[in-house]
C-alpha cells in the first residue's frame, strides 16, 4: 500500500499558522509582565489615539479600564482565531475537535493572569480570564464561519467542474 504525501503547501500553512499562533501567545505573555506603569503609559496612549479617532466620528471617549479590557479581548480573539486556523491544517475534521482551541485558548488566559500575579504593581481578575476567553470564542468563530464558506465555495466549484465534464460528455455522446 502507498502512503499519501503530505502536500508542500499543507506543510508550509502548518508552519505558518503555528508560527504565528506562539508569536501571538509570546506577545501576550510579553504584555503581562510589563510593569504596572510600562502597561498603564502604553494604555494611555491607545486610548488617546482611538479616542481621537471617535471624536472624529462623534462618538464619546473610552476610559482606559475599557481600553484595557478591549486589549485583553482583542488579544485572544487573534489568538483564537490563529487556534481554528492551526486545527483546520493539522486535521479536515475541524469542528469535531473543537475542544482543542478551547482549551489552547483557557490555558494562555489562565497562565496571562497568573504572570500578572507576579508583575509589579498589576493584578489578577478572574474577569480577564472571561474576557480572554470570550476573545478566544469570538476568534474561533470568525475562523470557522470563513473556514465554511470556503469549504461551500470549494464543493460548489467542484459540483461546477463535474457538471461540465458531464455537459461535454453528453454533448460528445450526442454528436456520435
Amino acid at each position: 500500500m502507498e502512503k499519501q504525501r503530505t502536500s508542500p503547501w499543507l506543510i508550509l500553512f502548518r508552519v505558518i499558522f503555528t508560527a504565528a499562533l506562539i508569536a501571538c501567545i509570546a506577545f501576550i505573555f510579553r504584555n503581562s509582565m510589563e510593569t504596572g506603569t510600562v502597561s498603564s503609559a502604553r494604555s494611555q496612549a491607545v486610548m488617546a489615539y482611538v479616542n481621537d479617532l471617535l471624536a472624529k466620528v462623534h462618538l464619546g471617549p473610552l476610559s482606559e479600564h475599557t481600553i484595557r479590557k478591549l486589549a485583553h479581548f482583542l488579544e485572544f480573539t487573534v489568538e483564537g482565531f490563529l487556534l481554528m486556523l492551526c486545527i483546520r491544517v493539522y486535521t479536515k475534521h475541524f469542528v469535531r475537535h473543537m475542544s482543542w482551541p478551547l482549551l489552547g485558548g483557557m490555558t494562555p488566559a489562565l497562565m496571562d493572569e497568573t504572570i500578572q500575579l507576579r508583575s509589579v504593581s498589576r493584578t489578577s481578575s478572574v474577569v480577564d480570564v472571561w474576557i480572554d476567553m470570550s476573545g478566544v470564542v469570538a476568534g474561533l468563530f470568525v475562523a470557522l464561519i470563513i473556514l465554511l464558506i470556503f469549504r461551500g465555495i470549494a464543493a460548489f466549484v467542484r459540483v461546477e467542474r463535474e457538471n461540465r465534464a458531464l455537459r461535454a460528455e453528453r454533448e460528445e455522446m450526442r454528436q456520435r
